[in-house]
């Protein structure tokens, strides 16, 4: 029985933890998902560059596809720009956390008992349902261009790309809240962007057959590069290759590694 009475508490601690976690976080997602349906351009203007490259670029790579390896120039092309969306659509999120932040919102936060990882948790998941349904606007699109595909390949590539957004959307708020200047996080995120998904093959891939050595070496040592070769594999059919699953795990990591500096920004700025 005493055993029992020593126990019981840390466990009801334990449980009431995770249960406050859940409830703050649904209450800050719904808050950014109100903002977000109130103001629906920001989400519309991520999407257009996507189909934009669709519709523009896509017809140039259907007479290359033999050469690139690919009986479909689609299932190459598709999953660069997921990788573009998820990008993209992540990384200047940030812009409205400063906003928040000369609003006194993220003052009036942090002086709550909610969990600080709740606060991040609650905004990235906004943000990964917006990137999730965009991608599954794209993917319709493509369709309509001739993108074949496997099903669950498609749905695999599409919840990568949504991961991989929850990683850039925690880094972005991290590094929003540490600049607190608009003027300093743009440049600061181009500049992390463009290396990133230049050297990732989002539009061609980049091989040592079609690429200098010392490019390749570059390519390599960019986990985006891998994330597009898994979600590639995925659309092309080989959902438990290697390629497919590295590029799984190498996101899910890069998601864990976001959401844990995001969390730790936010506990440091109550300091």
């Amino acid at each position: 029985m005493s055993a029992t009475t020593a126990t019981s508490p840390t466990v009801t601690d334990e449980q009431g933890t995770r249960s406050t976690f859940v409830r703050d976080a649904l209450t800050v997602f719904r808050r950014a998902m109100r903002i977000s349906l109130r103001n629906p351009v920001w989400a519309v203007m991520g999407l257009l560059q996507p189909v934009l490259y669709l519709s523009l670029f896509g017809p140039l790579l259907e007479p290359l596809a033999p050469s690139l390896g690919a009986t479909n120039a689609y299932q190459l092309f598709v999953p660069g720009l997921l990788v573009q969306l998820g990008m993209f659509g992540a990384l200047f999120v940030g812009f409205g956390l400063i906003g928040e932040w000369r609003d006194g919102v993220i003052e009036a936060e942090r002086v709550s008992p909610a969990p600080r990882s709740a606060l991040v948790v609650g905004r990235v998941l906004r943000d990964v349902i917006v990137v999730a349904v965009q991608g599954v606007v794209l993917v319709s699109v493509a369709f309509l261009f001739g993108l074949e595909a496997p099903f669950w390949g498609i749905v695999l590539g599409i919840v990568t790309a949504a991961l991989l957004a929850a990683a850039f959307a925690s880094a972005s708020y991290a590094v929003a809240l540490t600049l607190k200047s608009e003027d300093a996080l743009a440049p600061l995120m181009n500049g992390v962007a463009l290396p990133l998904l230049l050297l990732s093959g989002i539009l061609l891939p980049i091989t040592a057959a079609s690429a200098p050595a010392w490019l390749n070496t570059l390519s390599n040592l960019n986990p985006i590069k891998h994330v597009v070769s898994g979600i590639r594999a995925q659309f092309d059919g080989a959902i438990g290759s290697s390629t497919a699953l590295w590029g799984s795990a190498l996101t899910i990591v890069l998601a864990a590694v976001g959401l844990w500096f995001g969390a730790r920004t936010f506990k440091r700025e109550d300091g």
